[in-house]
């Protein structure tokens, strides 16, 4: 894995905008540049709150960050390799990172900088974090094919669970349920019973790498990305949990390797969107029904864009390896816009924007 990140840093500069996308340089004077939040590459970000952010990047540090006023609020150092995935419980405090050091820190903002909890048992890098809807149980997942089930109270490992070739990719809790979801290097998602800790479905293997997912706030639907190079794979997949298995639509357009996939919130009176991020430097937002993309912008220089975190309907931060995190805006595009090269997808399509940076 650190060859292949290695392998997107140096090349990623030959990612260009095609025809019809937004380029943004990262040079653009329109745009607000804030203290940075990390030094070196960005690997995720999460929301906390409507203004605040927590991130992780590949100087082990994990960030608070107030990025509406552009300010860095608090930096957590515990790891000893470079961060991988964030999580905050919803309406707590609380923040979970996992990390390539092969565990899990546990912090509270209210308890100062120091770690309130250590989660250690993997024995490669941790790819996969996430917390139950009652808060009690952690759910880890790692590249070491385990899947495991912690108490969050005591930090204690309750259950444990080993697929040959399951390289955890990603993790998330299904809302208001007792399922799990897991994509893997071996190109299936799993769906897991959190009680019985058993594998209750696996959903057909795609052609390539599953690399994210991300569960849609009624718990019905799946979007998961494909690694990919040169247009081939590189998509996002929409699938039905109500029939596990069942594949919706796909979101084809990138041509590198999808890093995330997330549902969008659904604006007042408008339709359900997904937005995907890609190593081929661009971000696109979709009709989540149709696949239609709505408007794509390509930010050049900034390589690899390997983490979403949706704001609101109208906004989204990114986090990517060679320019930080991004403040990005999604707006409706106007006749004028769409003409220039605003968006792809048609008429409705998008307008969509750095303001930010940081």
């Amino acid at each position: 894995m650190g060859k292949l990140q290695s392998k997107f840093r140096k090349r990623s500069d030959l990612y260009r905008a095609s025809q019809g996308e937004k380029t943004d340089s990262i040079f653009d004077s329109q745009v607000v540049q804030y203290e940075p939040a990390h030094q070196g590459s960005v690997n995720t970000v999460t929301n906390l709150s409507p203004d605040l952010c927590v991130s992780g990047g590949s100087d082990q540090a994990v960030v608070l960050y107030d990025w509406k006023q552009g300010r860095l609020c608090q930096t957590f150092q515990g790891h000893n390799r470079e961060v991988t995935k964030v999580l905050c419980y919803p309406g707590s405090t609380w923040i979970f990172s996992a990390s390539r050091d092969k565990t899990v820190l546990m912090w509270d903002l209210n308890q100062g900088d120091d770690p309130i909890q250590e989660f250690c048992g993997h024995e490669l890098v941790v790819n996969g974090l996430a917390v139950s809807p009652d808060g009690r149980k952690l759910c880890t997942g790692s590249r070491d094919n385990w899947m495991c089930l912690w108490d969050i109270e005591s930090a204690k490992c309750e259950q444990r669970h080993n697929i040959s070739r399951n390289l955890v990719t990603h993790v998330c809790w299904v809302p208001g349920s007792s399922s799990v979801v897991q994509t893997s290097e071996d190109k299936t998602i799993r769906v897991w019973d959190s009680r019985a800790w058993q594998v209750t479905n696996t959903f057909p293997a795609k052609q390539y790498i599953q690399t994210h997912c991300d569960v849609s706030p009624n718990g019905n639907y799946l979007v998961s990305g494909s690694n990919g190079f040169g247009g081939q794979g590189c998509e996002a997949t929409l699938w039905d949990l109500r029939q596990p298995g069942c594949k919706v639509v796909e979101y084809r357009g990138h041509i590198q390797t999808t890093a995330c996939c997330m549902f969008l919130p659904t604006p007042p009176g408008g339709t359900a969107r997904v937005a995907t991020s890609s190593h081929d430097g661009s971000i696109k937002v979709w009709d989540q029904n149709t696949a239609v993309c709505l408007g794509t912008l390509a930010l050049d220089g900034a390589g690899p864009l390997v983490a979403l975190a949706p704001t609101d309907s109208t906004g989204l931060l990114c986090a990517s390896f060679s320019s930080g995190l991004h403040h990005i805006q999604v707006g409706q595009g106007s006749n004028q816009a769409q003409g220039s090269g605003a968006g792809s997808g048609g008429a409705g399509c998008l307008d969509i924007k750095v303001l930010a940076r940081f």
